[in-house]
């Protein structure tokens, strides 16, 4: 078994691509690991934060006519973004998807979807075959049940899987205070999906009156 580790293994948003997988209505039916109202919210955040940190967002549903469209919180964030619509339920097996994917030039792929057990596992599976760097982002997932996505985890990490929560990634996507380039879209996303973190950042601020200049300019 060989370890993730070292600097190298630590995620870096110049060579990140995201895939979101089949955030549809339908799926939210058979929602039971977590609330829908969670997993909405996480992927929202997710995915503002991959436009923050300029990573390329790629975004796939399932036969979309029967199970609907992308969550809206996701497709107004990329409003001109097409959404790759699928009939398989392994992403990996759609080459219109590995196209795009490829095309980024990108090596950190990370994915996040529904279900956890099913159009995320197999394209996690999938594609780390193929000797891809796989990132799962877990709480931007979701299964029929608890166990159903806790054994998907598990399974993908025993394939060699790195998994993590979203505001984990976009912490190391930040990685260092000094860099500002991107710290005030980086405390909106926090402010509107993490705002136990977000408001406690604005208020240290004020306490401190040691405003980041970048967040004083977008008139935080």
């Amino acid at each position: 078994m060989s370890f993730r580790n070292g600097l190298n293994s630590l995620l870096r948003p110049e060579d990140s691509v995201l895939v979101l997988i089949d955030h549809q209505p339908f799926q939210l039916a058979n929602l039971h690991s977590h609330t829908g109202q969670v997993v909405v919210n996480n992927a929202a955040g997710l995915t503002k934060a991959a436009k923050a940190f300029r990573v390329p967002t790629i975004l796939t549903s399932v036969v979309a006519n029967r199970g609907g469209l992308i969550f809206p919180q996701i497709t107004n964030v990329f409003p001109d973004q097409e959404v790759i619509d699928r009939t398989t339920l392994n992403t990996w097996e759609d080459k219109k998807v590995v196209d795009a994917v490829k095309a980024t030039g990108r090596k950190q792929l990370i994915i996040a979807g529904l279900y956890t057990e099913i159009c995320v596992a197999m394209p996690v599976i999938h594609a780390l075959g193929d000797g891809w760097d796989v990132t799962v982002i877990t709480d931007a997932c979701g299964g029929v049940s608890v166990e159903a996505h806790k054994v998907a985890i598990q399974r993908m990490i025993a394939a060699g899987a790195n998994v993590m929560t979203w505001l984990a990634l976009a912490s190391e996507w930040q990685r260092d205070h000094a860099r500002t380039e991107h710290v005030a879209e980086f405390v909106e996303v926090l402010k509107e999906h993490e705002p136990g973190s977000g408001i406690a950042f604005l208020w240290e601020q004020q306490l401190l009156n040691t405003p980041v200049a970048s967040l004083e300019s977008s008139g935080f």
